[in-house]
């Protein structure tokens, strides 16, 4: 059955009459699939209307012309789900979306173009920006809601106006939509401050705002930017991310459920960011840089209502009261959080395995980046002859960590995060740099900056002449690598210097959630049955890894880590709850 849905003088409307969006933030690649007609039916028990996505560009094509809309990134099934579950969805597909997702959402391949302007009317740019819309487009265009879909609003951009203010880059994106049968009213979004309600500003978007309080002040701003149509909060923000360093973040659903229902009783139409955060699973997470680098962690559960295992929370319950007083909810019992399976699994040592996996790109003149050498490159070592006979003080700009060695000999590490970018090296040959990127940063002008090492690597203050011998490491292949490969190396009283492959298996009755226990364990990565979870670090806060349900099986099970620091406990431990961390309000 079709629908039509518009924006009128005062309301949204919905086959002409008023309707209120109270919609819900779920990101698709952030849940496994199998789980996600779950997540919808909970946002749905809590009395949402609506679910929003953004829809992330690199995840879809991270090598330019290779399309990818299979499994977790199936848009269209995401959408689908949503309608069978009588919801509506709010289509966000960028081009930039910032959601802490690595380089927010762009390609590495894209942002490597040094001479393209991003976020711009850069014809160049426009170019890749049409390819990608006109395959999101084909995608989302069908499942309108005047089609017999889900979809009612469509955005453009992201919170441009805190970037820029082309309006000709605004125009094209608007023209490039509607060519491409987008005919649902299209939103543009930004924080409720003047200069960036107009920097975003296109006559053809309809404003909404972004912000977690001071409600009336924020809607007020909104409408005097925004005088006709409904009033709408695109991101209620309701928690928040963690870095990689530092405290895990939490809000008081008191206060969270306080400001919702003032914004509701305003009469304003929501879409809570996040109502399911997830996961950033593999290589996904972002970074921030505001002055001082610093990546995000693995978790993406923001303290949202519904937990990143898909748990109800106190501030689910206490939204689902508020909203409650302004909407029909379903009168149905919530379900309860079930303590997962503990177990502990021995590994093995398969000693170093990132030869199983290295791309040898040759020698150069000097150290080429990761976006010089290919896209999606998170690891790298780089060799240069020193022929030194005294310790010199070694200096480089690396994105964004760097294990230093000479001649074989571990020396030290370069770390951005602390500005730690100098160390003293010994006499020798060789000097050899393992270098990680940790994530690319997500917002504001650093968005694509180059990554690995940046410009000269120095001793006592003088270049390294070279050449450069440079490999890489496909990190997603280690998890089968390290599966495959022949027992070696030493766990000395279950203690391993990195970087080291460790596997072991363990037995379910049945496919559970599990929360993988990380203490002991230094930096680096870890896989169940080939499943990449993501990265571990002992720099906290977040100390288990979530192990989705439908990643395990009844029987035998895999586990995969790679440690690329220093192992003191070669052992997994699955625990009953997450811990992610120390709380703060």
């Amino acid at each position: 059955m079709t629908s039509r849905f518009q924006i009128g003088e005062t309301d949204f409307l919905l086959d002409g009459e008023p309707h209120r969006i109270i919609s819900g933030a779920m990101h698709y690649p952030r849940v496994h699939p199998d789980l996600w007609r779950d997540r919808l039916r909970k946002a749905k028990l809590m009395g949402l209307n609506a679910i929003e996505t953004y829809v992330f560009w690199n995840a879809h094509e991270p090598v330019p012309g290779q399309w990818d809309a299979s499994g977790a990134l199936d848009l269209g099934r995401f959408l689908d789900l949503i309608a069978e579950e009588g919801m509506h969805a709010i289509v966000r597909p960028g081009p930039y979306v910032c959601a802490e997702w690595h380089n927010g959402g762009l390609p590495t391949w894209l942002t490597a173009d040094t001479e393209m302007t991003l976020r711009s009317s850069d014809p160049t740019y426009l170019a890749a920006v049409t390819s990608y819309l006109d395959r999101v487009n084909a995608i989302v265009a069908p499942r309108q809601i005047d089609q017999g879909g889900s979809v009612i609003l469509v955005q453009i951009e992201n919170e441009y106006g805190a970037y820029g203010s082309d309006k000709a880059y605004l125009a094209e994106l608007i023209r490039v939509t509607r060519a491409a049968g987008i005919t649902v009213p299209l939103t543009q979004v930004d924080q409720p401050i003047p200069h960036m309600l107009t920097g975003g500003a296109h006559e053809g978007l309809h404003k909404t705002g972004s912000f977690g309080a001071r409600i009336s002040e924020r809607l007020t701003t909104l409408r005097e930017h925004q005088p006709t149509g409904p009033l709408m909060c695109m991101e209620f923000w309701c928690g928040w991310f963690d870095h990689w360093g530092e405290k895990h973040h939490t809000t008081t659903f008191a206060d969270s459920a306080r400001d919702l229902d003032e914004l509701l009783t305003s009469g304003a139409s929501v879409n809570i960011y996040m109502v399911h955060g997830g996961t950033n699973f593999g290589l996904t997470n972002g970074a921030n840089d505001s002055g001082r680098y610093l990546p995000m962690v693995t978790s993406y559960d923001y303290d949202s209502p519904i937990s990143e295992s898909g748990d109800i929370t106190e501030k689910f319950r206490a939204f689902r009261d508020v909203i409650a007083k302004h909407a029909p909810v379903p009168d149905e019992p919530l379900p309860e959080p079930v303590d997962a399976p503990v177990l502990s699994v021995p590994l093995e040592s398969v000693g170093d395995p990132l030869p199983l996996v290295a791309i040898d790109h040759g020698t150069f003149a000097t150290a080429p980046t990761l976006d010089e050498l290919g896209p999606q490159l998170v690891l790298a070592e780089y060799a240069a002859a020193i022929d030194t006979d005294r310790t010199r003080v070694l200096e480089a700009d690396v994105r964004d960590y760097a294990w230093v060695s000479v001649d074989d000999r571990p020396t030290g590490i370069l770390q951005r995060t602390i500005g730690d970018l100098a160390l003293p090296v010994p006499a020798g040959n060789e000097l050899r740099m393992l270098v990680e990127e940790t994530g690319r940063v997500n917002y504001d002008t650093k968005i694509g900056e180059p990554k690995g090492i940046v410009g000269d690597v120095r001793l006592d203050g003088e270049p390294i002449a070279g050449p450069w011998h440079v490999r890489t490491f496909d990190v997603p292949a280690l998890a089968q690598a390290v599966a495959d490969a022949a027992p070696g190396g030493t766990l000395a009283g279950g203690r391993a210097a990195g970087p080291v492959g460790l596997r072991g298996s363990f037995e379910l009755a049945a496919s559970a959630d599990l929360f993988l226990d990380t203490a002991g364990w230094g930096k680096g990565y870890a896989w169940v049955n080939g499943f990449f979870l993501g990265r571990y670090w002992r720099r906290g806060p977040q100390r288990t890894l979530y192990v989705p349900g439908p990643v395990t099986r009844a029987g035998r099970n895999d586990l995969v880590i790679v440690e690329l620091e220093t192992l003191t406990d070669a052992t997994a431990r699955f625990v009953a709850r997450p811990n992610l961390g120390h709380e703060v309000e």
